[in-house]
């Protein structure tokens, strides 16, 4: 099959280059997934997928298109070349779009081959477990499966790549149920090559639904009070990304309204915080091995130390803008523990919110964000307390980073991040 993709890859060029293009990419991919589906707690379907996929790029006289298609015999690849140099030829003109030389071109072989039998029992024993531990918990959809996908980078300046990856992935939506009263949904999931441990012990599915078990029963917050926000490390996750983005992400430093833009070598973060994004770590499931311009991918440091020390930027906006490329174009980000444990951090704080999931739009150029915590807990006087209905937070996302109270000692892996609980100062809670 690879050599079959990597003859498609290389014709699709060959096409592009006849049609005039003067740069060119093209990116072919078969996968093929096994899957089991839960639905109301009951094994409902086991399918295999089959899925191909080749993806063009074409510049010529400083104007880009691109174009995909799902078939790869000669006459759909002439029609997706044709409506690739179609799009080319109506866009504007733009100098800063480029493809990555060859440089360290590569051959990648990575994750696991199926085992369906023991993928099944273990699927069987996840279930079993949640009856016996979680009994209030309902759950609503499981989606189980192993994907096994072959990749093929070719450009015309000679950047080559193949990647081959199988790994498991789980993904989780549940609720708790008791009588007529129920929580909110709430999903979880992980992406792993190592079947040798039971699934409920990976990630942070445990932990999830012994939480939204506790959240059947929920309380109002009365009025509104500045106190600690405390994220789990999934919700960490997304705060934080989104953070990212809006202030060293493509489009506000292509913009200029990033307020990090001028900030490289700065502090822009407490000193307790170091983020890596990095798809080599041995934590991360199935890394990105080259980027979609066709570099060879590197880990690297976005913040050490709460110094910035790179921002997230294509090659396309660092020739825009002069500021450096980032080194890979993955989300995989890796936040270094730190020196409390959860159970120290909870024990210190007066008054706040433990939270699983927002819920918000999109922040201002500024950071400033306000929306609705979910899956969340009182926390008052160094104790949890009990669960919250819904409950609004707001505040800015910049001086978020800098009021870090504490980062956790304990990191949660679920195979794309590895992320502490996070503990900021600062927010105001109130609520509905």
């Amino acid at each position: 099959m690879k050599e079959q993709l990597i003859k498609t890859a290389e014709n699709a060029l060959l096409m592009l280059k006849d049609r005039g293009a003067e740069l060119a990419q093209s990116v072919v991919s078969f996968s093929e997934t096994r899957e089991f589906n839960v639905d109301g707690g009951e094994f409902s379907l086991l399918r295999t997928l089959f899925d191909k996929s080749i993806v063009l790029r074409a510049i010529k006289e400083g104007k880009r298109g691109s174009t995909s298609a799902n078939r790869f015999d000669e006459a759909s690849l002439k029609a997706a070349c044709d409506a690739c140099m179609e799009a080319a030829s109506s866009a504007e003109t733009d100098p800063a779009w480029d493809l990555a030389p060859a440089i360290n071109n590569g051959s990648f072989e990575m994750g696991c081959e199926v085992d369906l039998d023991l993928f099944f029992e273990r699927l069987k024993e996840l279930m079993a477990d949640i009856k016996a531990r979680y009994p209030k918990i309902i759950m609503e959809q499981l989606i189980a499966s192993h994907e096994k996908t072959i990749s093929v980078y070719r450009n015309s300046k000679g950047a080559a790549f193949e990647k081959e990856n199988g790994e498991y992935g789980l993904s989780l939506m549940f609720s708790g149920h008791e009588g007529e009263k129920s929580s909110s949904f709430f999903g979880t999931g992980v992406t792993t090559t190592d079947l040798s441990r039971p699934l409920i012990e990976l990630g942070s599915i445990a932990k999830d639904l012994a939480d939204v078990e506790k959240q059947i029963e929920t309380e109002n917050i009365e009025g509104k009070f500045v106190g600690t926000l405390i994220l789990t490390p999934a919700a960490a996750q997304d705060l934080v990304g989104t953070a990212l983005s809006n202030f060293a992400g493509d489009t506000s430093l292509l913009e200029g309204t990033s307020i990090w833009k001028d900030k490289l070598g700065q502090s822009v973060a407490s000193e307790s915080l170091t983020i890596r994004i990095d798809p080599f770590d041995e934590r991360i499931v199935g890394g990105q091995r080259f980027t979609g311009e066709g570099f060879p991918a590197e880990g690297y440091t976005m913040i050490e130390k709460g110094v910035l020390q790179s921002f997230m930027t294509s090659l396309y906006v660092a020739n825009k803008t002069g500021l450096p490329r980032a080194k890979n174009s993955s989300s995989n980000m890796i936040i270094e523990a730190g020196d409390k444990s959860l159970d120290e951090i909870i024990a210190e704080t007066e008054k706040g919110i433990i939270v699983a999931r927002f819920s918000g739009g999109a922040p201002s150029v500024n950071g400033d964000f306000s929306g609705v915590a979910k899956n969340c807990f009182l926390v008052e006087n160094g104790k949890i307390g009990p669960a919250l209905s819904e409950t609004m937070i707001s505040g800015n996302l910049a001086e978020m980073l800098k009021n870090i109270l504490a980062i956790s000692s304990e990191l949660v892996c679920d195979g794309m991040s590895v992320m502490p609980y996070m503990a900021f100062s600062g927010i105001t809670i109130s609520g509905k």
